[in-house]
């Protein structure tokens, strides 16, 4: 949920030309893993059912955009780099913006620069 706000503000900003996606992966800092301190309460996924359990925590707090979830297996998070987070742009179904990684690389600011060409 880094960068939250900033990255519903695109989905307001950007609705007319993009559309947006979240996909929920594994959870990078489970309170039984990596903890750090103000962690949301969610224990490393052991099924996909406590993975669906896990991403009601980012519905909460509304993404203004669809929220999907990907599979135990992690095929979409080892796919495109995702863990821990990451942010992409694709067109015509070819990737035209690959973010950094996350959390330092993960960057709304960039993904807002170049959508702003795309208007």
């Amino acid at each position: 949920m880094y960068k939250l706000c900033e990255f519903k503000q695109l989905v307001k900003d950007f609705s007319d030309v993009a559309d947006f996606l979240v996909v929920y992966i594994a959870e990078a800092h489970s309170t039984d893993g990596w903890v750090f301190a103000n962690n949301v309460d969610i224990t490393k996924h052991r099924n996909q059912e406590e993975r669906l359990a896990a991403a009601q925590f980012l519905v909460k707090e509304d993404p203004l955009c669809p929220i999907v979830v990907d599979e135990m297996k992690d095929t979409t998070a080892s796919k495109y780099g995702a863990i821990p987070e990451r942010l992409y742009v694709l067109q015509a179904g070819k990737v035209v913006y690959k973010g950094k990684i996350g959390p330092r690389g993960y960057s709304p600011e960039e993904v807002r620069s170049f959508l702003e060409k795309m208007k």
